[in-house]
């Protein structure tokens, strides 16, 4: 399978274990609305087991895993098989979140595993040190992200944000740069695109969030209205 082309800026929606079944699909829903309104690229991750639902009640989101392994066909209870993504239409994967941490070796082989399947690969890095290890490894998106900050409501400083995503261009400027963590409204998505993030997204702050229509749509707009005056 050929890997998906997705544009810059994009928005990642990342419910992790807060929701799934018919909550779910209801945010993919809007999530896949918003996407087609305002003409850009929508990841959305969700439980492996509502991936399938998600993709049959959408059109344009790039549906993705939250794991997988690098194992083949074969033995494997317990595992998440590339193959089997593919074949569910998964057309992204997530990968080394701080939730599930993957040691350097093990990355690179899942790295490997999803480029020969097709898939997007999106890993997350927390440190320099770590953005600069991660970034040899070629993924197609770099998710800098302090692990201190996951959840708090307080986004990245501009020191942070300049230092992780100059080190990824030095490594290979194909690789796509995302700031993230505590993204909770419009204005902090707005601020890191505007500072050259090539994309962000939300988990808690969508998920948690009593009108989650509608603080997705404000988050979407801020990355718009960002993207319309670069």
């Amino acid at each position: 399978m050929e890997k998906r082309i997705f544009r810059s800026p994009f928005f990642s929606v990342n419910p992790k274990a807060y929701l799934f079944g018919n909550e779910l699909v209801d945010l993919a829903i809007e999530a896949d609305r918003l996407a087609t309104a305002y003409d850009i690229d929508v990841f959305f991750t969700g439980q492996l087991i509502d991936l399938p639902a998600v993709k049959a009640n959408t059109k344009n989101l790039i549906v993705t895993a939250q794991h997988m392994d690098y194992l083949r066909p074969g033995r494997g209870m317990g595992s998440v098989l590339p193959e089997a993504l593919v074949e569910a239409e998964v057309q992204a994967v997530s990968l080394n979140h701080v939730e599930k941490p993957l040691s350097l070796n093990v990355l690179a082989s899942t790295i490997e595993r999803a480029n020969e399947v097709g898939l997007i690969t999106i890993v997350c890095a927390d440190s320099a040190k770590e953005v600069a290890a991660v970034a040899q490894l070629k993924p197609d998106v770099i998710v800098c992200e302090q692990r201190k900050l996951i959840g708090t409501g307080v986004t990245t400083d501009e020191e942070y944000m300049t230092v992780t995503t100059k080190i990824v261009r030095s490594v290979d400027k194909n690789i796509k740069v995302v700031q993230a963590a505590g993204i909770k409204n419009g204005d902090d998505v707005y601020r890191l695109i505007k500072n050259g993030s090539d994309g962000t997204g939300s988990s808690s702050g969508i998920a948690l969030n009593p009108s989650r229509n509608a603080i997705l749509k404000e988050m979407i707009l801020g990355l718009v209205r960002a993207r319309d005056q670069r």
